[in-house]
């Protein structure tokens, strides 16, 4: 899978659990600012993201993920 079909597959299940339209999940974007998002709907996200791309996420990681882009690069890293 490459960097744009990850990123992808990522932005959907973000619309999915979030409910927000696909262009506002760019890189840029801030979870509690930009997409709305409080901590139960990031564990909901994690949830997905974790079914979605067969990876684990440890709640340890998740501090100071506060940006879409910070996440994808959490899941990238996971994928290698």
């Amino acid at each position: 899978m490459d960097d744009a079909q990850a990123f992808e597959q990522f932005k959907q299940c973000t619309v999915k659990v979030l409910g927000v339209s696909p262009e506002q999940v760019t890189m840029e974007a801030s979870f509690a600012e930009d997409l709305d998002a409080d901590s139960l709907d990031i564990v909901e996200l994690v949830m997905e993201l974790e079914d979605s791309f067969g990876i684990k996420v440890e709640e340890s990681e998740l501090e100071g993920v506060n940006t879409v882009g910070a996440a994808y690069e959490l899941v990238k890293g996971k994928l290698a």
